[in-house]
């Protein structure tokens, strides 16, 4: 699997799926998952939800309705940050569960939030240094992850991680 990283809006990225930070109603919050769901539409409101609860540490998949070119969105449950040891795990497994999601639709692009980092309070730096070890030992068909950083910091830290310099 290729991993870049680019600067921008998620809901604006040419890829099969994208994946938004859900909670774990799948209501629809701030952030990027209200960005995601403007975007898409209302029907995603009521796809997602009746999805709902979904526990932290996993993912669902709905269409993307209005989103087009993207064709799925997959909804990850981030952990809050609490500096708990399970807290590195949860946000792997978010990771590698929005790729087995898109694994089960049959999309081979993917684009990815930074999960966790809003108001869930997840360091920037040790989220950056757990999402792309679980990318990368995530077992799937997924071709290309693009990673999203809404900012130049973020992208920076993705590109340390990625490097391994960080």
């Amino acid at each position: 699997m290729r991993i870049e990283v680019v600067e921008g809006d998620v809901t604006q990225q040419p890829v099969d799926a994208v994946v938004t930070a859900a909670n774990q109603s799948l209501k629809g919050g701030g952030g990027v998952d209200a960005a995601v769901h403007r975007a898409a539409g209302p029907e995603l409101v009521r796809a997602s939800r009746a999805l709902a609860p979904c526990p932290t540490g996993s993912a669902a998949v709905t269409p993307a309705f209005d989103l087009a070119p993207v064709r799925w969105v997959v909804h990850a449950v981030g952990p809050r940050y609490r500096g708990r040891p399970q807290d590195a795990e949860l946000l792997a497994s978010a990771y590698t569960s929005s790729l087995a999601r898109a694994d089960e639709v049959g999309a081979r692009s993917v684009a990815f939030p930074s999960i966790s980092t809003g108001v869930y309070g997840y360091p920037d730096e040790e989220a950056a240094r757990v999402s792309v070890a679980a990318l990368r030992g995530a077992t799937s068909d997924v071709e290309r992850v693009v990673l999203v950083a809404r900012g130049h910091r973020m992208a920076g830290l993705w590109r340390r991680a990625l490097d391994g310099t960080a």
